[in-house]
């Protein structure tokens, strides 16, 4: 294949990977039936005069299944991470001691395991839709080639051209699948008591 659409492959690959990346990175955030520190990835403290995320002001340890426990570097922070858990709405109250922040995640019911894989079925497919529209850009961008005009004109012929739109429609199945795999394998999670 000539090295313009080569180039136009090399791109859209490189989106389809950032959605995967993202997806995962996101599905952090959502709760399992474990304690993971990755749910306070959102989370904002006040601190010094700014919103920092908690890792810039505190180390966060699960010691169980059902605990997290945050270790604030500076103790006068322990308000700033109570208020900042608070406003992030997650759904668990801290608990200051005085010394760190405790978190208990209680046992989830069967309702919210049901809701937090609708939101994980929401953020699947707000990511096959974002590897659509790289499919489609790309596509365009195919498309447009034989149509450059001077130094950036480009010899193609349709064979080529409808090639590389199967190869094209081939990677894109291929990473939809990998949406699919990773939303199972988040889903069997959330579910697994």
């Amino acid at each position: 294949m000539p090295e313009a659409i080569d180039k136009v492959f090399k791109e859209t690959e490189e989106h389809y990977t950032k959605a995967i990346r993202d997806l995962e990175h996101q599905f952090t955030t959502l709760r399992t039936g474990r304690a993971n520190p990755g749910l306070l990835e959102g989370v904002r403290v006040e601190a010094y005069g700014s919103a920092m995320g908690i890792s810039g002001v505190a180390s966060v340890n699960a010691p169980d299944a059902h605990h997290l426990v945050i270790t604030p570097w500076d103790k006068t922070l322990l308000g700033a991470i109570e208020r900042g858990i608070l406003a992030a709405n997650i759904g668990i109250t801290p608990v200051n001691d005085g010394q760190v922040v405790r978190l208990s995640f209680p046992q989830m019911t069967e309702e919210t395991r049901k809701e937090i894989t609708k939101k994980a079925h929401e953020m699947a497919e707000k990511h096959r839709v974002g590897i659509r529209n790289s499919r489609r850009h790309a596509k365009e961008a195919i498309d447009a080639l034989p149509k450059l005009k001077g130094k950036n004109a480009v010899e193609i012929s349709e064979d080529e051209i409808k090639r590389a739109h199967d190869k094209l429609q081939k990677l894109t199945d291929s990473y939809i699948k990998k949406v699919d795999d990773v939303l199972a394998k988040k889903e069997k999670e959330i579910m697994t008591i």
